[in-house]
Formats: C-alpha cells, sequence, structure tokens
C-alpha cells in the first residue's frame, strides 16, 4: 500500500509536470467553481437535492453544453434542466476523473516518456516506453526490454490528456433552444454522498431538576464536489426511494429499546415541507467536499427534567442476583413545560457536574423524530446502588371454568344465520411473580418496573392480584412504580393468568 501511494505521488508530479495548462492553473490558484446560483435541500437519509442556476449563452437550435463541477455522486436519471426556451436532447455524465492511475490506465497501448534523475549527480535520463499494462504495476517496454516501474526517482511525462478524462466530475447535456441569447438555466438532480444528523449536549442539574439543551446539526460532504456559497435546506423526515423495503412481519414485536417516546400531539413553530419539518440555514454557506460542518437549531436553558429508574423483565425472566437497574433521564419537548420544539432524531448526550463543579459525561442515547408535546425517558446507564431481582415463585394450572366454559358464534350459511356454542377447552396457566428492588442510596427511590411479554397471541392475559397497583402500557407490558425507602427493599409480587 505504501509503494502504491509513493507510486501516485511521482506520478500526479509527472502529470503537473508535463502538462502546461496544469501548470497555468497551479500558478493562477484554484480553479473556480463553474457552478452558479445553488441551493442544496439535504435529507437525512445520504440524499441531497441540488438546484443550479447557471448564466449561459445559448445559440439558437442544437447544442451541446457541458455543466463542470456537478456532484461526483449524481443520480443522472433524476436530472432535470429548466429555462426559457430550453430543452434537453440528450445527456452524458462524464464521471472518469483525472487521477495518476486513470491516466496511467488510458495511455495503455501508448508511447510516453520516462524520467529518472541520478540521485548522486542530480544529472536526467530520458526514454521512450510503450505502456503495456497497468495492473497492480505499471509494466512497459522500453527499447529491447520489458520493465516494471519500481523506481521511485522515475517520472512520466504524457502527451497530453485524453479527450475523454475529466478533472472535474461533468454532465453534458445537448440542448434544444428556441432562439438564441443568454439566460438563466436551472439544473436540478439528486445525489448521494451527501446528508445530515442532529446531535444534542444536555446539562442536566438533578437537584434544581432542570436541564440545558443545546441542539446541533451536522453536515457531511462525500460528494467529491464542493458548493460554495450555497442556500441549504435540512430536512428532517425519510422520503420514500424506490427499493425501499416496505414488507413487514404480522407476527412481529416491537424489541426492547432504551428510550421510550410517548407522542405529542402539539405542533411546532416551523417551516413544514409535507410531512417533514424543514430546518433552513440563515445565511449561505460554503459546503466543502470531505468536510463536517456544524450548525446550532436549538438552545434551550432550564427546562423541567428528572431522574428516573427502570427495569424491564422479559417473560418469565428470573435472576439468581440482583441486576442493575436503568437510570433514565425524563424530559418533554412540550411548548410550556419543556423545549418547546419538535426534535430531528440524533444522539442525545448527557452531562451532570460533579462535586467541583465540572460538566462530567454520563451517557448518551439516539432519538427518533420526535413531534413537539413529546415525553421522553432516555437510559444514560445502569445504577450501581438499586438492583431488581426477578424470581418465578410458581406456576400451575387452572381449570377452564375459571377462565371460561364455552364461547358461542354466528354462522351464516346461504343467508341463514344460527348460533353456535362450543365448549371451549384450553390449557390455562397462572404464574406468581415476585420482584425483590433494593435501594443502597442514602435518598429513597421509585423504581418503574415492567414486566412484558403478556401479548401472545389471544390478548386475553389477566392480572388477579398484585401487591402494587399497575397498569397496562400496552398489550405486552404491565407496569408499577415501586417505592423504595432509603436504604431499604420492597417486595412486589404479581399472578398472572394466560394460555401459556
Amino acid at each position: 500500500m505504501e509503494r502504491v501511494r509513493k507510486h501516485a505521488a511521482i506520478l500526479a508530479a509527472g502529470i503537473a509536470a508535463c502538462t502546461p495548462a496544469a501548470a497555468q492553473a497551479q500558478a493562477a490558484g484554484p480553479v473556480r467553481s463553474a457552478q452558479g446560483d445553488v441551493s442544496l435541500t439535504i435529507y437525512n437519509e445520504d440524499l441531497a437535492l441540488v438546484q443550479d442556476t447557471r448564466q449561459l449563452a445559448l445559440p439558437g437550435g442544437r447544442s451541446r453544453q457541458e455543466f463542470p463541477d456537478v456532484s461526483a455522486a449524481i443520480r443522472p436519471e433524476t436530472v432535470t434542466l429548466s429555462g426559457n426556451g430550453t430543452g434537453i436532447v440528450e445527456q452524458n455524465f462524464d464521471y472518469d476523473l483525472l487521477s495518476p492511475d486513470k491516466l496511467l490506465d488510458k495511455a495503455v497501448g501508448q508511447t510516453v516518456t520516462v524520467v529518472r534523475t541520478n540521485p548522486a549527480t542530480g544529472a536526467e535520463t530520458r526514454e521512450q516506453a510503450l505502456v503495456l499494462a497497468n495492473n497492480g504495476g505499471t509494466i512497459m517496454r522500453i527499447g529491447d526490454r520489458v520493465e516494471v516501474l519500481e523506481n521511485y526517482g522515475a517520472r512520466i511525462l504524457f502527451p497530453g490528456l485524453p479527450p475523454n478524462l475529466r478533472a472535474r466530475p461533468t454532465l453534458s447535456v445537448t440542448l434544444q433552444t428556441a432562439s438564441a441569447g443568454t439566460r438563466p438555466i436551472t439544473l436540478s438532480y439528486l445525489t448521494r454522498g451527501m446528508g445530515w444528523r442532529a446531535d444534542y449536549v444536555a446539562l442536566f442539574d438533578e437537584t434544581a431538576g432542570k436541564i440545558d439543551m443545546q441542539g446541533w446539526i451536522t453536515l457531511n460532504n462525500s460528494t467529491g464536489t464542493s458548493f460554495p456559497d450555497a442556500k441549504v435546506l435540512l430536512v428532517a423526515g425519510k422520503p420514500q426511494q424506490a427499493g425501499d423495503d416496505n414488507g413487514y412481519d404480522n407476527y412481529s414485536r416491537p424489541q426492547p429499546r432504551s428510550v421510550r417516546m410517548v407522542p405529542g400531539t402539539q405542533s411546532a413553530n416551523r417551516e413544514q415541507l409535507s410531512d417533514f419539518y424543514v430546518y433552513p440555514i440563515s445565511a449561505a454557506t460554503t459546503v466543502a467536499n470531505a468536510q463536517q460542518k456544524q450548525v446550532s437549531f436549538l438552545d434551550v436553558a432550564g427546562s423541567p427534567a428528572s431522574k428516573g429508574y427502570q427495569y424491564r423483565n422479559g417473560w418469565l425472566g428470573r435472576a439468581d442476583e440482583g441486576q442493575s437497574a436503568d437510570t433514565v433521564l425524563n424530559f418533554s419537548t412540550a411548548r410550556d413545560a419543556g423545549l418547546g420544539d419538535a426534535l430531528p432524531a440524533g444522539v442525545v448526550r448527557v452531562y451532570m457536574r460533579d462535586a467541583r463543579g465540572q460538566p462530567q459525561f454520563i451517557g448518551e442515547n439516539r432519538i427518533d423524530h420526535t413531534p413537539m408535546g413529546s415525553t421522553l425517558a432516555i437510559k444514560t446507564g445502569e445504577a450501581f446502588d438499586v438492583k431488581v431481582q426477578p424470581t418465578v415463585e410458581k406456576r400451575e394450572r387452572i381449570t377452564t371454568d375459571e377462565w371460561q366454559r364455552s364461547s358461542r358464534y354466528r354462522v351464516t350459511v346461504d343467508g341463514k344465520t344460527t348460533e353456535v356454542t362450543v365448549d371451549d377447552s384450553v390449557t390455562l396457566w397462572r404464574t406468581t411473580m415476585a420482584y425483590k428492588v433494593t435501594n443502597a442510596r442514602p435518598t429513597p427511590v421509585t423504581v418503574e418496573v415492567v414486566q412484558a411479554g403478556l401479548d401472545g397471541w389471544w390478548h386475553d392475559t389477566r392480572v388477579p392480584s398484585e401487591t402494587i397497583k399497575g397498569t397496562r402500557r400496552s398489550a405486552d407490558e404491565r407496569v408499577w412504580q415501586v417505592p423504595v425507602p432509603a436504604n431499604g427493599e420492597t417486595m412486589l409480587t404479581v399472578s398472572f393468568d394466560t394460555r401459556y
């Protein structure tokens, strides 16, 4: 690999030395972009819409126009061009870009000049060479010998640039124009290699029950092309694209998540595009290739927040010793008692001040697109002093009479409806679970204990007894708020009647 890098660097030097236009460009400074007035609409999912308006002097009738400095990751099939009295007849995207290896590939079968420098004397020697192959190394015929170019003191001089090798990504378009003249032409296309994400920095004050939250948008550009002084819109959402998997499994269940979000119903005071939120960057900005750029979009201080503990147990889950409860940060995006905004999907990183007043990192988690008015519980870590030990105390069959004696159905055949009674014999189980919750902290805590796996197929799980009143969060989960005294423990016992 090191040999390849050195070889490429030597070839690049040779190219620059043998190409007068390249030398002039170096002397004149960087090549100016051929782009015009550029607008970028950037989506989360590695996708962007480029709209580039250029002033072109067009002849009447059919002409071939080149648009250099388009994205190297352009999707050519998405190109549209609009201009008064002008339409596209044909288009070609030339993505074979100038590089030392590509130049050698194009030189196979041609004659080049190999220049070597004597390291002792500095004297140069030049030889004509026929390029035989460039595949993992350059093979040349020089005079009556065949040589693999490995001498790092050598340079290769080329007689010129191949006509189909471009220094910049270029779109070639054949236009049909009604009348000659200079007019604005807008080139629009979709491109890969550009996207954005949201990152959040949260400073949590547990004593005050407050949180300061700052949101950052991070742009990245790996399209191979820079876009100077562009107007930028960021779209939070996922537009459907051909090839996206629309299938779903009716029998699948949501997987346990470390972030719980109760969706809100408030409308954020932000621009919307269809069902997506739009975050415009206020001033024109340069989105350079191979660069990340950060822009602040949220800055809220003193929003209510609290710390909590949560333990989620799978069906028939048991443990021989106490398991750490999850530490969660609870906050809201509501207008009046929260952050007051819709939050694009991203990572929330949480900090707290230590005893010396220094902010310290305590955990991070990823959130989905979150409407305004939502409540969130984000896992930031696992508690050292708060433990939960689930135990299956008893599991026994119960009689059908305790569940149901029979089932009745209405059956319609040939327009005639009859009622049918069926003795319904099923296998039923009563499971008694115990959850021992311990607290080694010097202050009391409340632990949210969640029992999952209750749904099954029949949607008829029952809870005949529980020592602390719980609530059914969903068909699959029941939740208890378990108070635990300082340096103490609490036992929660629950019975479930199920068909499995």
